[in-house]
C-alpha cells in the first residue's frame, strides 16, 4: 500500500491565521514555484472599504497598510456581487489603470491574477488574491490544486472572525442591556472604530505594525469602555461634572473592563487568541496620557502600548465632535485644535498628526455615522 503524505497536516496545529495561510502557500509553491504570493483583503460593509490584512509572498508586498474603496473598482465589485472568482492570466490589460492599488501590482512584477470572493451565509467578507510574475500562470491544472486550497484559505478566515464576532457581541449586548441611556452611542463606537484604524494605517511602519494587527485594532477600539458596566448610571450619566468620589469610581472602568475581559475570554475559551493583548491593552490603558498623568497605571511615553495611545486619540477627538447631556458638540476645526494643544503632552504626537492627516475621511466617517437626537 502506498504511504499517504498530508501535506497540510500542520494546519489544525497553526494557530495564526498569518500561519495557516504561509503553510497553504508553501505548499502550493512548492508544486508551482511560479505562485509568488496570496494575499487577503477584508471588507468593511459600513464604509466600502476594502483594507489589507495578511500576505504570504516571496518577496515584500507591495500593498500593504492600504484601504480603498471598493465602489471604486468595477471589477472588483463585479467579482464581489457575483460570488464567482476572476482569473486574469495577462495583467497588462489593467495597465491603464490608475489606481494605487493596481500600480503598486504592477510594480511589483505581477503578469497573471487570481481573484476569490470569501463569503458566509451571504456575507461578504472580502478578497483572497493570488498572484505570478508569469503570464498565463493559472491553466486548468493549477487552479485544480488551486481553487480547493482558496475555499480552505476563506474557511479559516471566516473561522478567525466568528470568534471575533462573538466576543464583541456579547460585550456590546452587554454594554446595550447595562446602559440603554448611555450617550456613548453606537455611531460614537463606529466612529471611533475607523479613527482607530485610520490613525494605525498611518502609524503602521514607525511601530512595526502588520496589517493584522491593525485590524485587530479597529475590531476591538470598541471595547474600550467595557468597564462601564460597572459603574453606577448615577455617575455615569450625570449631566454636570463629577466630584472627587464620584470620579475615582468613573476610572476605575479601566481595571474592571479588564476584569471583565478575561472573564469573557475564559469562558468561551479564547484567552489564547492571537493579538489578544491588543485589546486587553486598550480596555486598561486608553486613558493613560504622555506626561503620565493618567490612568489606571500612571504609564507615560512609549510605555503606553500603541493601540492604546490610538485609541485615545479617536476617542477624545469624538468625545469632542459629540453631543452629550453636559455638553453641544464641537466643530472639528476647535477639536483639531484642542488635539493640537494635547498633543505631545497628554496625547500621543504621533498618533495626532496621523488622525489630523486626512481631515477627507474624518468627515467621510461623520458623514456615514451621523447621531440620531431624534430616535
Amino acid at each position: 500500500m502506498a504511504k499517504f503524505e498530508d501535506q497540510l497536516k500542520g494546519i489544525s496545529q497553526r494557530e495564526f491565521i498569518s500561519e495557516k495561510m504561509s503553510l497553504v502557500f508553501h505548499e502550493l509553491n512548492k508544486k508551482f514555484n511560479f505562485i509568488d504570493r496570496i494575499s487577503i483583503a477584508l471588507y468593511d460593509n459600513q464604509c466600502d472599504t476594502l483594507t489589507t490584512y495578511i500576505h504570504c509572498s516571496k518577496d515584500a508586498s507591495p500593498l500593504n497598510h492600504y484601504q480603498a474603496k471598493l465602489g471604486d473598482s468595477k471589477s472588483l465589485q463585479q467579482i464581489a456581487c457575483s460570488g464567482e472568482p476572476r482569473i486574469i492570466n495577462d495583467m497588462s490589460v489593467y495597465d491603464t489603470v490608475k489606481k494605487h492599488h493596481s500600480i503598486q501590482i504592477k510594480k511589483g512584477g505581477f503578469k497573471s491574477s487570481y481573484t476569490y470572493p470569501i463569503y458566509n451565509r451571504g456575507l461578504f467578507y472580502g478578497f483572497i488574491f493570488i498572484n505570478s510574475g508569469q503570464l498565463n500562470a493559472f491553466s486548468d491544472e493549477v487552479l485544480a490544486v488551486m481553487s480547493p486550497l482558496a475555499h480552505l484559505i476563506a474557511a479559516f478566515t471566516i473561522i478567525e472572525f466568528s470568534d471575533i464576532q462573538t466576543l464583541t457581541a456579547t460585550v456590546t449586548t452587554a454594554l446595550e442591556m447595562t446602559h440603554q441611556r448611555d450617550p456613548e452611542t453606537g455611531e460614537h463606537l463606529s466612529r471611533m472604530a475607523r479613527y482607530s484604524r485610520l490613525i494605525a494605517l498611518e502609524v503602521a511602519s514607525k511601530y512595526q505594525m502588520d496589517d493584522e494587527a491593525i485590524e485587530h485594532i479597529f475590531l476591538f477600539a470598541p471595547l474600550h469602555d467595557v468597564g462601564k458596566i460597572s459603574i453606577p448610571d448615577s455617575i455615569l450619566l450625570k449631566p454636570g461634572r463629577l466630584d472627587e468620589t464620584e470620579f475615582e469610581q468613573m476610572k476605575s472602568h479601566c481595571a474592571r473592563g479588564l476584569e471583565i475581559i478575561n472573564k469573557i475570554l475564559s469562558n468561551y475559551k479564547l484567552d489564547h487568541r492571537p493579538h489578544i493583548n491588543i485589546l486587553k491593552n486598550i480596555v486598561r490603558h486608553h486613558h493613560e496620557k504622555i506626561n503620565g498623568s493618567g490612568y489606571p497605571d500612571g504609564l507615560a511615553g512609549n510605555a503606553i502600548p500603541i493601540e492604546a495611545r490610538i485609541v485615545a486619540v479617536a476617542d477624545v477627538f469624538d468625545a469632542l465632535t459629540s453631543k452629550r447631556p453636559y455638553k453641544e458638540a464641537w466643530s472639528n476645526q476647535n477639536a483639531y485644535a484642542e488635539l493640537e494643544r494635547l498633543s505631545g503632552e497628554e496625547l500621543d504626537e504621533d498618533c495626532v498628526n496621523a488622525l489630523l492627516k486626512d481631515k477627507h475621511e474624518i468627515e467621510q466617517i461623520q458623514l456615514r455615522f451621523q447621531e440620531d437626537y431624534i430616535g
